[in-house]
């Protein structure tokens, strides 16, 4: 069906909307929810405050399978085989079991979006009253309402930086080209978290995460830059989400960063938007289809996401470890851990945690896989 694109200036008139569900939020998490709708005969409705690809807020890296799941292989800017993690006594290169990609956010947006039949409007969400959204343009009603607006959780019981479980990150993105895919454990550049070096073909994302949301990153992502022989041009940040919420609220679903689906430890948030992104929409196809309730569709989705919370758990245990080490034992721990046995059965362990095969209608929840294998 046609869809109303974004509206600029005299162009940006009121909105009203009744729709049977109501997605607040364009990014990974919100496109793969309208996915699981297409062809639902629902009327869906996609608002954000952005054009769909607009505002990239991540070094836009993932498990090259997710994006094969997916049809985004298009997206693609380079592939990875090898982890390379740098620490001040030593590196050590990590043959991967599976390999990772950097894309273009763009244009996997735009392949995403095409796979919906969504109508999509640009509007800022200012707050919801029932099931009416208040937005900047007016007010749209549903009986159905995703917040996939970030870590500020909009429709639901938020909380500001810097007192938080938010990770703080920053990357600058110098044109240039790389071979690895580069990890620096180093208390130089942030004393609790890592830098990094993403190259994506033409350019290189460089950038400094914290897990501790007091500590400012901007100086040591330039030092980082500035190490590697890199300018520091082309700046994004976010906050980063590091603790599972609960995935329902009030009658609204919550997924990405909204629901903390964002992987303590790595920082990894795309697959994971994607992964519960996909879980959610197949929940409220239930409900369009007349073979759920609303209501036992929240209850299966606050669960699904809920029995991860041991995965999530765990890797906050670990985020709060590594930073304990002392550096002069990191590096050769992390020598010792680039064995090929350990490397393939924790990355594999890892991916467990939202695995691609879920994309292609896997209906096993991908944590029972986990706990099985472990």
């Amino acid at each position: 069906m046609p869809r109303p694109r974004t509206k600029r200036g005299p162009e940006r008139t009121p909105l009203s909307v009744d729709a049977d569900v109501l997605i607040c939020g364009a990014s990974f998490a919100g496109l793969a929810v309208a996915r699981e709708l297409a062809g639902s005969g629902a009327r869906v409705m996609m608002i954000d405050r952005y054009e769909i690809g607009e505002r990239q807020t991540s070094a836009c890296a993932a498990p090259t399978l997710w994006l094969e799941a997916l049809s985004l292989e298009a997206s693609m800017r380079q592939t990875f085989e090898d982890l390379v993690i740098h620490t001040p006594h030593g590196s050590a290169r990590y043959r991967l079991p599976w390999t990772f990609s950097t894309f273009d956010y763009p244009t996997l947006c735009e392949l995403l979006d095409d796979q919906n039949d969504a109508e999509f409007e640009t509007a800022k969400v200012d707050g919801r009253s029932g099931d009416v959204v208040h937005t900047d343009r007016g007010d749209l009603r549903a009986p159905l309402i995703v917040d996939a607006l970030g870590w500020r959780r909009v429709l639901g019981s938020g909380y500001q930086p810097p007192d938080a479980p938010l990770s703080r990150g920053l990357e600058v993105h110098p044109h240039g080209s790389g071979a690895d895919l580069e990890i620096w454990i180093d208390r130089r550049y942030v004393p609790a978290g890592y830098g990094w070096s993403f190259p994506a073909r033409d350019e290189v994302r460089v950038g400094v995460g914290s897990f501790d949301p007091h500590f400012h990153v901007r100086d040591t992502t330039v030092l980082l830059a500035e190490d590697l022989g890199r300018e520091a041009v082309r700046y994004q940040g976010n906050w980063i989400p590091h603790k599972l919420r609960d995935a329902t609220e009030g009658g609204v679903f919550f997924v990405g960063d909204s629901a903390g689906h964002c992987l303590p430890l790595t920082a990894e948030g795309i697959r994971t938007a994607l992964y519960f992104g996909i879980a959610c929409g197949r929940e409220l196809r239930r409900v369009v289809e007349g073979r759920a309730t609303r209501d036992a569709a929240l209850r299966s989705y606050h669960a699904f996401s809920a029995g991860h919370g041991w995965q999530f758990k765990w890797m906050l245990r670990v985020q709060r470890l590594v930073p304990r080490v002392p550096p002069r034992l990191l590096g050769p721990a992390i020598k010792a851990m680039s064995a090929k046995a350990f490397v393939d059965w924790s990355f594999n362990h890892y991916l467990n945690i939202a695995h691609p095969s879920f994309a292609l209608g896997a209906q096993e929840p991908a944590p029972e896989r986990a706990r099985a294998a472990a």
